[in-house]
């Protein structure tokens, strides 16, 4: 007997550096931090991934914000219970594609999912003060690789 598929959405996550080699992660409106970006849309089947990024970026963190979108580094999976459009709870797995970005300017204007965001230090950030499950597994696999000088 062949076993059980699972159901993923899939989302796109950004590593947003800036010049001083900080990393800016966002506090969702439930009280989770995060990463910019989210799930693709089902009109986002044909989109390339690169012009998801882009929306997803402009929503959560505004127009105005400048950055320099790189190449795919980390692959996460995630695991968290939502309220649905009709007040149930349900889990949700999520794949997520993380990608390298570096911030060039323009001002930060969270999107109405987002309450509160950081910047730190990706030397001496302590990422399980902050996140949990995949996104936490995620974060620390990134900061592996900026520490280790693998990343430009």
């Amino acid at each position: 007997m062949e076993p059980n598929k699972d159901l993923y959405f899939v989302a796109v996550k950004v590593f947003l550096t800036d010049k001083e080699e900080r990393l800016l992660i966002t506090k969702d409106r439930f009280g989770d931090w995060d990463l910019p970006g989210g799930r693709l849309r089902d009109n986002d089947f044909a989109t390339p991934l690169a012009e998801v990024v882009k929306r997803k970026m402009t929503e959560e963190l505004g127009a105005a914000v400048e950055y320099s979108l790189g190449e795919p580094l980390v692959f996460m999976r995630h695991e968290r219970e939502e309220i649905l459009a009709d007040s149930s709870r349900a889990t949700r797995r999520i794949f997520a594609i993380g990608y390298e970005a570096k911030y060039s300017g323009g001002e930060i204007v969270l999107g109405r999912n987002h309450e509160k965001y950081e910047w730190v230090s990706c030397a001496d950030f302590k990422p399980d003060d902050y996140f949990k499950g995949g996104w936490l597994q995620g974060v620390r696999e990134y900061l592996q690789l900026v520490r280790n000088n693998i990343l430009n």
